[in-house]
Order: C-alpha cells, then structure tokens, then sequence
C-alpha cells in the first residue's frame, strides 16, 4: 500500500539521496526542513557537505517541475515541498516556534487529509519520535542502510567440526568446507555456511581438546600463516587476538580493509598500533610510508577549526588512547617504563618527528587519498556511514584500512547500534575478499582482572 513519508533535516543531513529511497511513495519536505538545510549549507564538515548534497537534489528536482505541486520520483512516487497546515493545533505544551512541533503540524494536517493513507514521519530524532507518537502520529527512524541487529550480525568467526583424518592433515593441505560441519541444538550435523575470509576454530570431532585455527579463502579453510608472529614484540593471548593478527599482518594487496569489533580491553587498538610499527620499522619490505591515525568524535569535529594551536595540539585529547598503547610498545619492559617519564614521552615523540606515525582529524582526513599507508580508524562507531564510505573509498594503491571500535559505546547522538558507519561497512563488505572482519567477545578483554570483572557484573 502507497504511503506518505514526511522527511525530517537530520534524515537529509545523514542521508541526502534518501529522497530516492522510498520507491512509490509519496516524499514530503516541510518548509521549516528547507530553511534548515540553508542555514546548515554553510557549515564546516560533514554536515555543511550533505546539507549541500541534498540542496542540490531538490534542485535536480525543481528543474523538472514545481516542488510546491510535486515532481515524479523515479521509483513512481511525488516528491512535494509543504508549507500548508499552519492552522493545525498542537496541545499547549508543545510551541509553535519549535521546529520539530512546526514538522508534526504537517505531519497530523497531511494524515488528516489523506485518511486512506498511512503517513509515516522519518526521523533521527527519537524524541521527536516520540512526541509523534504523543499525538497519534506513526514515527520511524531511515532505515535503508541499517545494518541487522547486535545479536544477527556478522562477527567474521565460527567454531566448526571435522573427522578425525581430516583433522591431522589440515596442516598439510588445508581442508574442503564440505569436510567440516555444525552440530545443533538437537546434537545433529548439520552443514557449514561460510564467508570468504571468515576465521574457523576447528575442533576433531573425536576430541574437543584438539583445536587448530584456520581461514576460509573461498575455496578452503587454511591454517594461519602468520600465528607465529610476533609484531613489535606484542603476543596473542586468546583466540580473537591471534585471527586479529592474522588480518593485520596480511599484505595490503590480498586484505586492504580491516574491520574490528570489540569492546574496551580487548586489545583493538594496542594489536593495530603494534603491526603497523612492525610493517614500518621491521619488516623486510617497507609495506608502508607511515601510520596514520585519525579518530572521530561527533562534538569536536565540527569545531576543530575554532581551536587554538596547531592541528597537532587540536587532537592531542583524542590520541591519548594512542599514546597509552605507544607507551607499551616501545618500552616493553613493564618494570622499568615507568621510571623515567620524560625518555619514554621522548621515545614517542621520535616517532611523530620522523613521520613514522601521525595522527589527523577526521575533518581533514576525508576527501584524501593515501598510497601505502596504514590508516587506522579508531572509534570507527561514530561515523555515519556516508563517511565510513568516503574513507574506504579513498583508499590508494599499497593502503590498509583498519576500521575500530564497539557499536555498543556511541557518542553521536543520531546514530545507533544499527546505522552507526562500523556496524554499516560490516554488513555491506561481508564476504568480501578484500576485507577481514572480526569481533572480540567479552571474555578475550585483556585490560585488567578488574575489567574483566566488570565486564561481566554490570
């Protein structure tokens, strides 16, 4: 059944070929939207860009017809600008003056005047969501690049079965996927579906203590080629560490995207700092020119330009992650790294001089491109995935991308666990066989026993 969608500013600011994404149906812009997006199209960043992207739409569109009196999408739908219902009542609590009350007065005179047809209002805004609830209004968040739910997504492992004999020759010659299989709730076997570049804990079907770790290439399961590596002196400790090794150290030409999901503690960064520093400094080959390391952050990106200081002094505060795991790395020595702070500060800031690592803000990383680089993207679950897009996309010759972060820990307050950009590229770049994926459970965080604890109680 066709329907009418009412498009909040923050649906066009996140998405702005959303307007082409309702097939059939009916797109209106309110009036208080349009004004909006020109007071934004000045704007630094991302949101200056999209509010501009999307102004640019409307005007494809505007060549083709009056907005006013609706222009023909083409899935089939009118897409309308409205600037009508001013009359429409809103209980006293909620004033006119407002913008989201000034969206809901359209909202409840276009459901009133198209009563045999469901209208739908599509916003970021959960209490906009529910205000519209409040007045018997349908409300519902853009759905179009969201990504499955926590428990239905990707996490790039699985734990399989096989025969004995197929077992003692995985070594050698690796094994078929139809050699293996899954055992369900029933105790039955059942068949194995695998990911290219998905990571196996094989287990001998005669003994669960017998365990080797491979990687599906789409032909076979493989053993680990790099589980012996020791980059930068960093060992794995559990299962998840060593498949996450596994993807870092793999040349850029056979895996240029890394994505990792994890919560605090399980060694995301640390692991991603630590290989970069090996590929730079040791290896044989200079697979790279450097490191950079660039981190989102929804409140300081936009204003960065408005900081006093160098760029360097401007994301200082967001590289202290990185700095903590640099401590580790170059001084490995837990007794002594502590006792003389300025040598292990001066240690660190001898590899910022000699461009062996550097840091960006997200806001001048984007729209580059990078050849033979190791860019890590920490945080990674607070970008949307308009730009978690742009980044993979700008990626050169000889560079890896390495996207970080925990869907469960985000600070952007249009995002979720859904539509955040790490959760989005997971989804879409399943499968791919330039991407390695892998999520750390709870119980591979390493931090401390009191993280682990804690973890686990609250």
């Amino acid at each position: 059944m066709k329907k009418n969608y009412i498009l909040d500013t923050n649906i066009l600011i996140h998405s702005p070929e959303s307007i082409l994404n309702f097939e059939d149906n009916d797109v209106f812009i309110p009036m208080v939207v349009i004004e909006e997006l020109d007071s934004l199209k000045t704007a630094e960043g991302e949101k200056g860009s999209n509010a501009r992207s999307a102004i640019r739409t409307l005007e494809q569109f505007r060549q083709n017809g009056n907005l006013l009196e609706g222009v023909e999408l083409p899935g089939g739908g009118i897409l309308r600008i409205e600037k009508n219902f001013v009359d429409v009542e809103l209980p006293e609590d909620m004033p006119e003056n407002k913008s989201d009350n000034r969206i809901l007065k359209i909202c409840m005179g276009i459901a009133g005047q198209h009563t045999d047809t469901e209208t739908v209002l599509v916003t970021k805004d959960i209490l906009l969501r529910i205000k519209a609830q409040i007045l018997g209004l349908t409300a519902q968040d853009y759905t179009t690049d969201q990504a499955p739910g926590r428990k239905e997504q990707y996490t790039g492992r699985t734990e399989v079965f096989a025969e004995e004999a197929y077992f003692k020759d995985f070594k050698k010659k690796g094994i078929a996927k139809e050699h293996v299989y899954h055992v369900n709730e029933n105790g039955e076997r059942c068949c194995v579906q695998l990911e290219v570049n998905e990571f196996v804990i094989l287990k001998a079907d005669q003994s669960n203590r017998k365990t080797q770790l491979g990687r599906y290439t789409g032909e076979k399961i493989v053993p680990l080629v790099y589980k012996k590596c020791r980059p930068f002196g960093a060992t794995p400790r559990n299962v998840g560490q060593y498949f996450l090794q596994e993807a870092l150290m793999m040349p850029p030409d056979d895996i240029p995207l890394v994505i990792v999901n994890g919560m605090a503690g399980t060694a995301k960064t640390f692991y991603s700092v630590a290989v970069g520093l090996e590929k730079v400094y040791n290896g044989e080959k200079k697979e790279y020119r450097k490191i950079l390391v660039t981190r989102p952050n929804a409140q300081f990106d936009e204003d960065i330009g408005y900081l006093p200081g160098t760029e360097q002094e401007k994301i200082a505060p967001l590289m202290r992650p990185v700095i903590d795991n640099l401590e580790q790395l170059v001084d490995s020595d837990e007794q002594e790294r502590y006792k003389d702070e300025e040598e292990l500060h001066g240690k660190i800031q001898e590899l910022f001089e000699r461009g062996v690592i550097a840091a960006e803000a997200m806001n001048f990383v984007r729209g580059r491109s990078f050849a033979e680089t190791y860019l890590i993207i920490d945080e990674a679950q607070n970008m949307t995935p308009k730009q978690v897009t742009g980044i993979i996309t700008r990626a050169g010759k000889g560079t890896k991308v390495i996207l970080l972060g925990d869907p469960t820990q985000i600070d952007n307050p249009y995002l979720d666990e859904r539509t955040n950009g790490l959760s989005y590229a997971a989804e879409r770049m399943k499968g791919s066989p330039l991407c390695c994926q892998i999520t750390m459970t709870a119980e591979e965080c390493e931090r401390s026993e009191l993280a682990v604890d804690a973890l686990a109680r609250m």
